[in-house]
């Protein structure tokens, strides 16, 4: 038998808890997220400081929920091993969407490839928001020459759920390409990642 949704959180949860009005139990407290936050992708994109603001949700069960969805994520993300290269947009989105398409605030990540476009290693170039003066080339390309890469992607969430590349995504990626012409590591793709969809501005023909 399929659980509801608040029934796969009071499993997580666990145990209840005691308030004023007396013992409330897990399912109670996975009932009082969802009227809270509406869905599960909602509470997925919250962080442990946020959970802890929720009547009932101590310090470990916090931890719980919020485990289970990284766990989720994870799962998610092993559609590609870590080995196997990144042959398009499609594979860049299976690989990072799952960690990236929940979260409240705009992320913009780096992916070092190396000659057979395996994955060296990723890093986040900027939190919060998205201006040409925050994501710097320079930056960007001394941990890509540092790493040894022979070419880099970037990535960014929109969590207005809109994949449409602003006037600013353009830019940086402009940016971003020009530099990678210059010393010698291109930028192979820009994605905007945007709930369950994407958009690749390599092939908007913008790189």
């Amino acid at each position: 038998m399929a659980l509801s949704d608040a029934e796969l959180l009071a499993v997580v949860i666990r145990a209840g808890s005691k308030n004023s009005e007396g013992v409330v139990s897990a399912l109670d407290l996975g009932h009082g997220l969802l009227r809270r936050y509406d869905t599960l992708r909602s509470i997925a994109s919250l962080e442990v400081d946020e959970l802890l603001g929720v009547s009932g949700l101590g310090p470990a069960r916090s931890a719980s929920v919020a485990a289970s969805f990284e766990m989720g994520r994870r799962v998610a993300a092993e559609s590609l091993a870590p080995q196997d290269p990144i042959k398009g947009p499609k594979d860049v989105y299976k690989r990072f969407a799952p960690f990236m398409r929940d979260l409240p605030r705009e992320v913009f990540n780096v992916v070092l490839l190396n000659t057979a476009a395996r994955v060296i290693r990723t890093f986040t170039a900027s939190e919060g928001g998205l201006a040409a003066s925050i994501v710097e080339p320079r930056i960007v390309f001394r941990r890509a020459i540092l790493a040894n890469a022979a070419s880099i992607i970037c990535l960014h969430n929109h969590p207005s759920g809109n994949p449409e590349p602003s006037k600013e995504d353009v830019q940086i990626t402009a940016q971003l390409r020009d530099a990678g012409r210059v010393v010698g590591i291109p930028l192979q793709d820009h994605l905007i990642i945007a709930g369950d969809g994407f958009t690749s501005l390599a092939e908007r023909g913008l790189i």
